[in-house]
This record gives C-alpha cells, structure tokens and sequence, in this order.
C-alpha cells in the first residue's frame, strides 16, 4: 500500500481527479448503506441526487487526491478569496480559529493558510488522531507536521497546544461537523437535524477571545488546482455553549449551501458518537 501512495503522490492531479471521480461513483454504486446515506443526508439539507450528483464524484476525488497533498514536495496551486478578513483578524492582535467543514479539498485549506501566513504568525496547529494501520499512521504523520503546520494528538495534551497557539496570537484549525467521542459534544440542530456536535471550537473560541474564520477550499474543473474562499463569521460567537455551537453549525450549513456539490454527504454526520476510553479532552480540563 505505501508504494501505491508513493505512486499517486507523483501523478497529475487532473489525473488523480478523474481516477477519483470514477472510485466516487464504484463505491456509491456498490455500497447500498454509503449511497442510503448519502442520499438521506442530502435530503435533510433539501437537496435530491439531481442536485448534489456531483458531490458522488468530489467523494472520490478527495480520496485519490489525498497522496498528493501529503506526499508530494510541491503542494498544487491554489487561490485564496478574501484573505483581506484574516489580515484584518491578524491586525487586532487575536489568534485565529479556522473552521471548515467537509467540503471540497479540507486538505488544501490547512496547507494553503500556513503557507501564507505561518512565517509571519507562527505554525498552523490542528488535530490529528493517528491511522490504525501502522504503515498509514507513518505516512499521516509527516503529511500532517508538513512546514508551518504542527499536528497535535487529539488529546487532553493536544487540546493544551492548542490554547496555547491562540493565546499566543497563532491559528488553529478544525472541522466542526466531525461527530466527537462521546462527552466531548452535544445535541444540536444540523440542517434540522439533531447531530451530535463537538463542543471543542466554541470553548476554544469562548476561553481565548480568538477570532474565527470560515474556510472553503473549493476545486477547480479539470485538476487546475483549488480557490480557498475565507470569510469572517458574521456575528460574535455566542456567550453561552449551547447558542455558540448551534451558531457554527449554522455557519457550515452556510458554506455547504455555497457549494453543496462539493459536500461529503456520505460522512455519518448523525451517528452516534463512539465511547472514548481515554480522559475528554475539553478546554476546561487543560487549565483553561
């Protein structure tokens, strides 16, 4: 397996995103629960499979795209939109927190902020819980610590980093719409659905003043590379845990709605949270 990693990381990535593309549709033709899924994740947001048919492909393309990003020596191009909202964020002398959810190329978006703004700001920190298979856990390693990026367990010590990254003026970045273990979220309102929510960037947010910014990386047709569009949120986060969570997860219905072909909707957004054996990593037991 890792020689064929090493392999696709050397592809073009129109080529790696046309191998996606057909992977996308094998495994929503193939896997009746992954396309029952999807299918009913759509719904709930109101879209049919006319409408986010796309979405089955982009699935596989963020799958075949993957060696590449982590792997190759030269990251593809990519634009960003507004950045203006960063430097302005940046300028009032807070850390950052950036949140996306999984659309388009999540990847790109961690890379592409550190590459613009880690010289100046410090590394981009974010959560990485180590692969399974010993050989993957290796690979997810480097990819994850790549320049201006430090990767943090996703643990009580991973969470510490990361209060101290925001205190000390740096970025952070997390998908919100990852279901976490259990005790580390709460039931909250998801394209009018009750998902289980992670608690962690609101608290983040709430104990450090820091601002937060939405991220999107969208591709481009034809492997022409990625636009990360960035906008601030457009009200303060909320005082209160309950209001500030269900405040992001309105904030990522809004980015999936920019470009909902590009959603993973068959991600098991509603499940049930797993049972964690190890200590909850929350802000508040990090000597917040």
């Amino acid at each position: 397996m890792p020689s064929i990693f090493r392999l696709f990381s050397a592809l073009p990535l129109w080529l790696l995103h046309a191998i996606g593309a057909l992977l996308g549709w094998v495994a929503f033709l193939a896997s009746a629960t992954y396309r029952r899924r999807f299918l009913t994740n759509a719904a709930h947001a109101g879209y049919s499979l006319a409408q986010v048919r796309a979405a089955v492909a982009h699935a596989g393309r963020m799958v075949a795209e993957a060696p590449r990003l982590w792997l190759a020596p030269e990251p593809p191009p990519c634009e960003v939109s507004n950045a203006a909202c960063v430097e302005q964020a940046w300028e009032r002398g807070r850390g950052i927190v950036f949140l996306t959810p999984h659309i388009g190329c999540f990847e790109m978006s961690v890379q592409e902020g550190a590459r613009r703004w880690s010289g100046r700001h410090g590394p981009f920190t974010i959560l990485y819980r180590p692969a399974r298979q010993r050989w993957l856990a290796q690979v997810m390693q480097t990819a994850r610590n790549r320049p201006g990026i430090a990767a943090v367990p996703t643990t009580l010590q991973g969470v510490r980093q990361m209060l101290k990254a925001l205190r000390a003026g740096r970025a952070v970045g997390l998908l919100p719409d990852q279901v976490p273990p259990q005790g580390q979220g709460l039931w909250s309102p998801f394209f009018g659905q009750s998902a289980y929510t992670m608690t962690l960037a609101a608290r983040l947010v709430q104990q450090t003043g820091a601002a937060v910014i939405l991220a999107r990386c969208e591709r481009l047709p034809r492997g022409r590379g990625y636009v990360l569009h960035l906008q601030a949120l457009d009200h303060p986060l909320a005082p209160t845990l309950d209001a500030a969570v269900l405040q992001i997860n309105q904030a990522m219905e809004q980015l999936i709605r920019q470009s909902p072909d590009q959603y993973l909707w068959g991600y098991a957004r509603y499940k049930q949270p797993r049972a964690e054996l190890h200590a909850s990593a929350q802000p508040e037991e990090a000597g917040a």
